[in-house]
């Protein structure tokens, strides 16, 4: 209409010329902006991608501190130990373990010790009187197991590369759950236990007073409860009954094994690095970490010419339980230490949790 109007006003002898300006603006116009509504397009994308690179820059730095705030909190979730005061006691070795207990197994002379007395979670040294009961169950190692959502961590919410339907047999399961601590292996050996899990659970605690382990006590087969409790004397007789079994001693002590998982071949490591270590004889071990059991490690092993027992408890950093192994076997190694009993800041009674 406005073009339209101004036409209309046109004189006479001009109207044409008038009219064809009219017309060539209609052309020009949309194309003009066309063109701008582009550049502001990419002026727009260009400013958006700088302002979506700062603000993934931010977001990044942003799950750092949020990474790095977690690590803290998981490096300041106390253990029972911990809290008890028992990490703070004084020993000779100066070990990173709340309690440490060596004793010679064939005459069950201790020779060091450290709050030998308190009770507390073992985590998943608990897996060693697992698989105790199932070698002496005598059950088929050859019998196929299906891992259920039953057999899922509810407790601690662990991860397993065991995922729900895979199929094992029960000598598989038994080797996973002795060597690299799977906790759904342990959980599906005592589900299909005779008498399912409660069966289990009852003879768990009846072989432990049979050995007579007066302070344990069991409530599941992986360790991930916190209530599973034991005192390191206890642990030294677990550990000195079961390498006497073939089976465990040579699945405690295995390196690495694979398993076939549909059609995947999975290799699963032992969680105790000094297996692989020449420089050790060892018959038997297990290791076991929760938050509250701290890193824990039990083992039979052969120094200076002795057949020895080892149990740490409640050790402060994920390698401290292996440099006080290390620690007290040097001690032992040295001139004469291997032959006495050491007895170092015993805990008293009260201590024990």
């Amino acid at each position: 209409m406005q073009h339209f109007f101004q036409v209309s006003l046109c004189k006479t002898p001009s109207r044409f010329l008038c009219l064809l300006g009219v017309l060539v603006g209609l052309l020009v116009a949309p194309v003009l902006t066309a063109q701008a509504a582009t550049t502001n397009l990419r002026v727009s994308k260009v400013y958006a991608g700088k302002a979506g690179i700062g603000k993934a820059k931010k977001t990044v730095r942003v799950s750092k501190r949020r990474v790095a705030r977690k690590a803290v909190l998981v490096r300041e979730t106390p253990s029972n130990g911990q809290i008890a005061g028992l990490r703070a006691t004084p020993d000779e070795l100066q070990l990173r373990s709340s309690v440490a207990l060596v004793v010679d197994q064939q005459t069950n002379q201790v020779l060091y010790s450290k709050n030998d007395k308190a009770v507390l979670p073992i985590a998943s040294l608990t897996k060693l009187m697992t698989g105790l009961l199932v070698d002496e169950a005598k059950l088929p190692m050859d019998a196929q197991i299906v891992i259920t959502q039953d057999d899922v961590d509810t407790e601690k919410g662990s991860r397993s590369r065991l995922s729900v339907g895979s199929t094992l047999t029960r000598g598989e399961l038994l080797h996973l759950a002795l060597m690299s601590s799977e906790n759904r292996a342990a959980h599906a050996l005592g589900r299909t236990y005779p008498g399912g899990m409660s069966a289990f659970v009852s003879a768990m605690n009846s072989k432990a007073r049979a050995l007579g382990m007066k302070d344990t006590v069991y409530v599941e087969p992986t360790g991930l409860s916190s209530q599973n409790k034991s005192s390191a004397h206890d642990l030294a007789k677990l550990v000195d009954v079961a390498s006497q079994y073939p089976l465990l001693r040579e699945l405690t002590t295995s390196p690495s094994f694979a398993v076939a998982l549909g059609r995947r071949s999975v290799q699963f490591n032992n969680t105790n690095r000094l297996v692989r270590n020449p420089a050790w004889d060892i018959g038997l071990q297990k290791t076991g970490y929760i938050a509250e059991a701290g890193r824990c490690l039990v083992m039979q092993t052969r120094i200076a010419g002795r057949n020895l027992i080892m149990v740490f408890l409640d050790s402060a950093g994920s390698l401290t339980r292996i440099a006080d192994a290390q620690r007290v076997r040097r001690w032992l190694e040295s001139a004469g230490n291997v032959a006495v009993r050491k007895e170092v800041a015993l805990a008293p009674e009260s201590s024990a949790i």
